[in-house]
Parts: structure tokens; C-alpha cells; sequence
């Protein structure tokens, strides 16, 4: 059974920082493309970063240059650095990614549990 385990979250006074984690456990063949998404109270889930296999990255404009999306494929791991924290970063972050489970399937939409960012002002 393939799971996305996600770790970083946490509280954070506003100007700082926090690294999000996602791994995936499971049997799986690859991994297309990892992205986060974030969910604020009140408000519809939004993509934050996303990343390709070999590397391309796209970003919120909200969080264009404060936050880095990166991946080790070797690690099945994409990971989120959040620099420059503000309040209304705050919000619950999911973890996505595209995963194909054999050389023959079709590749679907993975989700982690989800991780809690707060940010004070």
C-alpha cells in the first residue's frame, strides 16, 4: 500500500522558516511529477510548488521567492523549504504526487495526510 508521509510542520514567528517533508512508502515503479498544496481555513486548496523528474520547478506567485520546492528521486522524497514566513502562509500543507505503482499502470494522484503550518505575526 503506497502512502505520503508528510513532517516539517509546526509554529513559526513571521520572518521565519520551516522545511516540510514528504516521503513515499510502498512498492512503486516512479514518480512523475511531486508538488505541495496548502489549504487555509475558509479557503479552497491551492498549489504552493510543484517539481518535475528532472527538475523543473513552478511556484505560487504568492510564494515566488520565498519558498523552494525540491526531490530525491533516490529517496522518493520531495521536500518544501518555506523561507520568510508570513501569517498568511498559515494554513494546512498536502503533499501530491503523480505515482506510477508497475512498469503497466496507469499513473494516479497520491495525497499525504496533510501537515499544519501556523504562522504569528
Amino acid at each position: 500500500q503506497v502512502q505520503l508521509v508528510e513532517s516539517g510542520g509546526g509554529l513559526v514567528q513571521a520572518g521565519g522558516s520551516l522545511r516540510l517533508s514528504c516521503v513515499v512508502s510502498g512498492s512503486i515503479f516512479s514518480i512523475n511529477a511531486m508538488g505541495w498544496y496548502r489549504q487555509a481555513p475558509g479557503k479552497q486548496r491551492e498549489l504552493v510548488a510543484r517539481i518535475t523528474p528532472g527538475g523543473h520547478t513552478d511556484y505560487a506567485d504568492s510564494v515566488k521567492g520565498r519558498f523552494t520546492i525540491s526531490r530525491d528521486n533516490a529517496k522518493n522524497t520531495v521536500y518544501l523549504q518555506m523561507n520568510s514566513l508570513k501569517p498568511e502562509d498559515t494554513a494546512v500543507y498536502y503533499c501530491n504526487d503523480n505515482i506510477v505503482l508497475t512498469r503497466i499502470s496507469t499513473p494516479l494522484d497520491y495525497w499525504g495526510q496533510g501537515t499544519q503550518v501556523t504562522v504569528s505575526s
